[in-house]
C-alpha cells in the first residue's frame, strides 16, 4: 500500500503539490480557529445548585436545603460524587458527573431533579437555581469601576444595571458577577412605640406597601374613532411615595407610613467587600466565560466592549481590568512558540551538516510546518484546543517528524548519486528509491505512535491533561508520514538531480574512525559489557526513589493569591481593616502592581466565602523587571514574613486560577488534602487537629490548616411554646417578627428607570443591634396584647458552627496544606 502511494504521488506529482496546498490552507484556517488556553482544562464536568438563605444559620441550611438538594442528586445517571457546603445564608450543592456526560445534558439532569427538590424545602425559601456554565479556568478578566467622586453605593448600581448587562452580550460570556460596594435599598425603617401606639402588625406594614406599588392594564376603549389604551398606573416612583401610603384607617383618619417609620436610602445587608491598593472599598466584576469557547477571542472582546462602555460613563468613572488570562496565555503560546523555533533551528541546521546537501536539507525541512498544519487540522476535528501540553507535544515531536522524510530523502539521494543508476530516469530512481524505504518508515512511525497509546488510557484530571499531548504527537507524526510518502519523493524530482555527488562529511569521518576499534574491542568482551550496563541500569533504578515526583510542574501564571483566615466570629469590617494592612504592606515591594482583597462572598456564582476569608489578588511586574527576589519561591517567602503580623492569622500562597482548579476538583483550596469523614462535628474537629498537628512535622509542609468549621457566634431565640399558648401566639408571629425587624424583609421594588430596588421593612440599627433592645421587641397577641420577646422566648448566646461540608451523604472536614522545598509525591 505504502509502495503504491509513493509510486502514484510522483507519477501524479501536480496533482499532489495542488492537493498539499489545499491541506496547507485548511491548515491555516484550523489554526485560527483553535480555542487558545494556557493549559488544559481540567475541571471536572460539574453542576452547581445555589440556594440563598439570607436568615439561616449553617445547621439549619444543612438540615432544611442541602440535605434536601443533595438527596434527589444521588442516582442521576453518570454521577460519580455528590457534594454540599451550608453556611450561613448559603447552600451549595455540587454534581460531578463522569467526564464523558455532556454538560448539556448534565444541566438537565439535574434541573429535573430540582423540582424534586423544591417539593421538600420548607415553603417560603429561596427558589434552588444553577450556577453559571463555566470551569475553574472560567474566570476569565476582572475590572473595577474608578471613580474620583462617586459613592460606593453609586458604583455598584452603574455595575449592576450598565456594566454588568452591556458585558454579558459579549458572545463567549456566560455571566457576570458583582462584588464589593453596597446594593440600594429603600429602608423602611419602623419604630416599635409607634406600631404600638397605632395598633399596628409589622405584617399591616409589609401588606400596605405590597399594595401600594402596582400598574395593571384595562384594555383599550374606542374613543372619536381612535382606540385609547387604559392603564392603571400605581407604581412607586420615590421615597415620598412611599411614605404617604396609608397602613390603615382609624375613625376616618389615615396613618401612613410616615407615622410608624422613617424611609431612607440604605445598603443591603451584604456578605462581602472589596478592596485595592490600601485606598479603601471599590467595585469589582468578574467575567465567567462559556464552558468551551476560545478564551483568547472572548478576552479580546471583553476588553473592545470595556472600552466602549468607557466612552458612555460619564466623566471621572472608567472601568479598568486588574486580571485577565489573556497574558497567561501569550506567555504559554510563546513559551511553546520559542520552543518550536529553536527546535526548528536547530534540526534544520542537524540537516544541513549531517545531509552534506541544501536541497535535500530543505525537502526535509518543509514537512515540520505542513505536518504541524495538518495536526491543526486533525485538532479542530477532535475539539482539542491550543494549550501549553497540546502544542508543547508539537514541541517535542519536532524532531521526530522528519525521520521519514530523512530516510526517503537519503535514499533517494544515494540512488541518484550511484553510478548504476544512471541508465535510468530520474523518475523511475525516485519511484525505485521511495519504495525501497516506504514499509520501513510507516513501520517506524507507527511505532513512535504506538509508544503514545498508554496515554489514550488516562481518565479523569490525568487523561484531560496528557491525552491532548497525546494526540498532537500522532496527529503530527501522521501527517510526517502523509509527507514522507508524498512530498518528499515529488519534491525530489524537481530539486535533487541524477549524478550528485555524496558529501562525505569530516565529523562522521572522525568519528567513525574512533567508532570501529572501540566497537571491535566490545565486541570481544560481550559478558562484561553486558554486566557492567546490567550494574549501571540498577544503580539508576536506585536513585529513583531519590528524584520525588510531581503530578505537573507549576505553571508560573504571572500573579498571585493569598488566603488569609482569620477568627470565625470576625466581622466583615474588620477583615476589611486587615486587608487593607496587608495591601499597604504589600504594595512596598517594588514587584507589585495591584493589590486587591476579596472579604466574604459576592453574587450567586462566585467563591463561598464567609466574612473572615481574605483573598488578596497580587498583579507583578515581569520577572526581568524584580529586585526583591529572583525568583517566585524566594518573593513568596520575603511576603510571608512581610504580612504574617496579623494576631490570629493564617496565610496561605497560591495562584488565582490554580486555586479554582482545585477547588473545583476536590472542594479543596490547596495542593495537598486529608478529608476525615463522619456524623458528628465535634469528633471530626477533634481529629482533624490531631491530624494538623501530626502534618505539621512533615518536611516541606506549608500553609497548613485545618477548616474552622466551629466558633461562630450565635444569638439563639428560642421560643417557649407553652408561653405563647397563653396568649394565643403562633411561631410564624414570632418567627415573622424576628425575620422582619433584625434581618429585613423585601416588600416590594421600587423602579427607577432601567434599576430596581429593594423596599425593605425593619428595625433602625440602633434597635437591631442591640441585644437589650431585641429582648423588648413587641410581640402583638390576637387580643391586641404587646408582649416583650423575653417574656416568650429564651435568648442565649452560644457558639455553632460556621459551616458544614457533605461528601456522597457524609460530613466531612478537611486538612490542607500546601507544598514548599520538597517534591510533592
Amino acid at each position: 500500500m505504502f509502495e503504491t502511494l509513493c509510486e502514484y504521488a510522483v507519477k501524479q506529482r501536480f496533482i499532489v503539490l495542488i492537493l498539499l496546498a489545499v491541506v496547507a490552507g485548511i491548515g491555516f484556517y484550523s489554526a485560527t480557529k483553535l480555542p487558545i488556553e494556557a493549559f488544559p482544562d481540567v475541571t471536572n464536568v460539574q453542576v452547581q445548585v445555589f440556594t440563598e438563605t439570607p436568615t439561616l444559620a449553617a445547621a439549619e441550611v444543612e438540615k432544611l436545603i442541602s440535605f434536601p438538594i443533595e438527596s434527589v442528586m444521588n442516582g442521576i445517571p453518570g454521577v460519580t460524587a455528590v457534594r454540599s457546603l451550608s453556611k450561613n445564608g448559603l447552600s451549595i450543592v455540587s454534581v460531578i458527573f463522569k467526564d464523558s456526560t455532556d454538560i448539556y445534558f448534565a444541566r438537565q439532569q439535574v434541573f429535573e431533579r430540582l423540582k424534586q427538590a423544591e417539593e421538600r424545602l420548607p415553603a417560603g425559601m429561596a427558589s434552588p437555581e444553577m450556577g453559571p456554565t463555566s470551569t475553574g479556568m472560567g474566570q476569565i478578566y476582572q475590572y473595577v469601576i474608578e471613580s474620583d467622586n462617586k459613592r460606593v453605593m453609586d458604583l455598584r448600581t452603574l455595575q449592576d444595571w450598565t456594566v454588568k448587562y452591556q458585558l454579558r452580550t459579549v458572545p463567549g460570556v456566560t455571566d457576570v458577577l458583582s462584588f464589593g460596594g453596597t446594593v440600594k435599598q429603600y429602608q423602611v425603617l419602623v419604630d416599635p412605640a409607634k406600631l404600638i401606639t397605632y395598633h399596628i402588625h409589622l405584617r399591616d406594614v409589609l401588606d400596605a406597601l405590597a399594595k401600594n406599588n402596582a400598574n395593571v392594564g384595562g384594555g383599550f376603549i374606542e374613543h372619536a374613532s381612535e382606540q385609547y389604551i387604559v392603564r392603571g398606573v400605581g407604581l412607586l416612583t420615590n421615597p415620598r411615595d412611599i411614605e404617604t401610603i396609608v397602613v390603615r384607617t382609624e375613625k376616618g383618619v389615615p396613618i401612613y407610613v410616615r407615622n410608624v417609620a422613617d424611609v431612607v436610602v440604605g445598603p443591603e445587608v451584604r456578605q462581602g467587600a472589596v478592596s485595592m491598593n490600601g485606598k479603601g472599598e471599590v467595585v469589582t466584576g468578574i467575567v465567567l466565560q462559556l464552558q468551551g469557547e476560545n478564551s483568547s477571542t472572548v478576552i479580546s472582546d471583553v476588553k473592545a466592549k470595556v472600552t466602549e462602555i468607557n466612552k458612555s460613563l460619564p466623566s471621572g468613572m472608567k472601568v479598568r481590568g486588574f486580571y485577565d488570562q489573556a497574558e497567561l496565555v501569550g506567555k504559554s503560546i510563546h513559551t511553546v512558540q520559542k520552543a518550536l523555533l529553536e527546535g526548528g533551528l536547530l534540526v534544520i541546521l542537524v540537516l544541513v551538516l549531517f545531509l552534506g546537501n541544501i536541497r535535500s536539507a530543505l525537502i526535509v525541512t518543509l514537512t515540520i510546518p505542513l505536518s504541524v498544519l495538518i495536526a491543526f487540522i486533525l485538532m479542530r476535528q477532535q475539539g482539542l484546543s491550543a494549550n501549553l501540553m497540546s502544542l508543547g507535544g508539537l514541541a517535542i515531536a519536532i524532531g521526530m517528524m522528519v525521520d521519514g522524510a530523512i530516510v526517503m530523502v537519503e535514499n533517494i539521494f544515494r540512488h541518484l548519486s550511484a553510478r548504476e543508476s544512471t541508465h535510468l530516469s530520474l523518475t523511475e530512481i525516485v519511484i525505485r528509491s521511495a519504495k525501497e524505504v516506504a514499509r520501513p518508515i510507516a513501520f517506524a512511525i507507527g511505532i513512535i505512535i504506538i509508544v503514545f497509546l498508554p496515554l489514550f488510557t488516562l481518565e479523569g484530571i490525568e487523561g484531560k491533561m496528557f491525552t491532548p499531548m497525546a494526540y498532537t504527537i500522532s496527529f503530527a507524526m501522521l501527517g510526517s508520514l502523509i509527507l514522507s510518502m508524498t512530498l518528499a519523493p515529488v519534491l525530489s524530482t524537481f530539486l535533487l538531480k541524477k549524478g550528485m555527488h555524496e558529501w562525505e562529511n569530516p565529523v562522521l569521518k572522525w568519528l567513525s574512525a574512533r567508532y570501529w576499534p572501540v566497537l571491535e574491542k566490545v565486541m570481544a568482551r560481550r559478558i562484561f559489557v553486558a554486566v557492567g550496563a546490567a550494574a549501571v541500569l540498577l544503580a539508576s533504578l536506585a536513585l529513583v526513589p531519590r528524584l520525588g515526583s510531581e503530578f505537573l510542574p507549576e505553571l508560573d501564571e504571572g500573579s498571585m493569591l493569598i488566603r488569609v483566615t482569620l477568627l470565625p466570629s470576625v466581622s466583615l469590617s474588620q477583615s476589611m481593616a486587615v486587608a487593607q494592612k496587608c495591601e499597604k504592606l504589600l504594595l512596598t515591594f517594588p514587584e507589585v502592581t495591584d493589590v486587591v482583597s476579596k472579604a466574604g462572598r459576592a453574587e450567586i456564582g462566585g467563591d463561598p466565602e464567609d466574612v473572615n476569608n481574605i483573598e488578596i489578588y497580587v498583579g507583578l511586574k515581569p520577572k526581568k523587571d524584580w529586585t526583591t527576589a529572583k525568583t517566585k519561591d524566594a518573593l513568596v517567602e520575603t511576603m510571608r514574613e512581610k504580612i504574617s503580623v496579623m494576631p490570629g492569622a493564617v496565610y496561605s500562597f497560591s495562584q488565582p486560577i490554580a486555586t479554582r482548579v482545585d477547588e473545583l476538583i476536590s472542594g479543596v483550596k490547596a495542593q495537598v488534602a486529608v478529608k476525615v469523614f463522619g456524623p458528628d462535628l465535634t469528633v471530626l474537629t477533634e481529629k482533624a487537629n490531631e491530624i494538623q498537628q501530626a502534618m505539621a512535622n512533615v518536611p516541606g509542609v506549608a500553609d497548613l490548616q485545618a477548616e474552622q468549621t466551629d466558633g461562630l457566634a450565635q444569638i439563639n431565640i428560642a421560643v417557649d411554646r407553652q408561653a405563647i399558648a397563653r396568649y394565643g401566639i403562633n411561631i410564624s408571629d414570632v418567627n415573622e417578627v424576628i425575620e422582619t425587624a433584625i434581618a429585613g424583609q423585601a416588600a416590594t421594588q421600587l423602579f427607577e428607570g432601567d434599576t430596581r430596588s429593594d423596599i425593605v421593612v425593619r428595625l433602625p440599627k440602633s434597635l437591631r443591634e442591640d441585644l437589650e433592645r431585641i429582648k423588648d421587641l413587641q410581640i402583638q397577641s390576637p387580643g391586641d396584647e404587646h408582649i416583650p420577646l423575653s417574656q416568650i422566648a429564651r435568648i442565649t448566646q452560644e457558639v455553632g458552627p460556621t459551616m458544614i461540608q457533605r461528601e456522597n451523604s457524609q460530613r466531612r472536614v478537611v486538612i490542607q496544606c500546601n507544598v514548599s522545598g520538597r517534591d510533592m509525591g
